[in-house]
């Protein structure tokens, strides 16, 4: 078992938009996740009370985060592919009490060192 504390990000995004996802997540440090095809079940008074259109296809986007870059995770997804985007996706976070099978215990790194490893590789 890992002494680093993990959490679990689910976002639920129109088909087609979980690469979007993904690569706001991994801007900003997590590595990967896993995409389960969905079905959204949502009635016409959600539709009129968000003003949104529900597509009824849905990809739910699990990535398993270090807790510290949890709160990035979710801005950077909320920002590329949140309500008011074509992906109209909403982002959750959910603790996580264990975690197995992960490669290294190594925490990943937040997004500004890694920036700022990559000036230091450049020098």
């Amino acid at each position: 078992m890992s002494d680093i504390k993990y959490e679990l990000v689910l976002c639920i995004v129109n088909t087609g938009f979980s690469d979007v996802v993904m690569d706001a997540a991994r801007d900003v440090g997590a590595r990967g996740g896993t995409i389960i095809h969905a079905r959204g079940t949502a009635n016409k008074v959600a539709e009129q009370v968000f003003n949104i259109t529900i597509q009824p296809d849905k990809e739910i986007v699990m990535i398993l985060v270090p807790a510290n870059i949890k709160d990035d995770v979710l801005h950077a997804i909320y920002k590329m592919a949140g309500l008011k985007s074509e992906g109209q996706g909403i982002a959750f976070s959910l603790a996580v009490d264990d975690a197995v099978g992960l490669s290294g215990n190594k925490p990943m790194p937040v997004a500004n060192e890694k920036k700022e490893e990559k000036k230091e590789d450049n020098k």
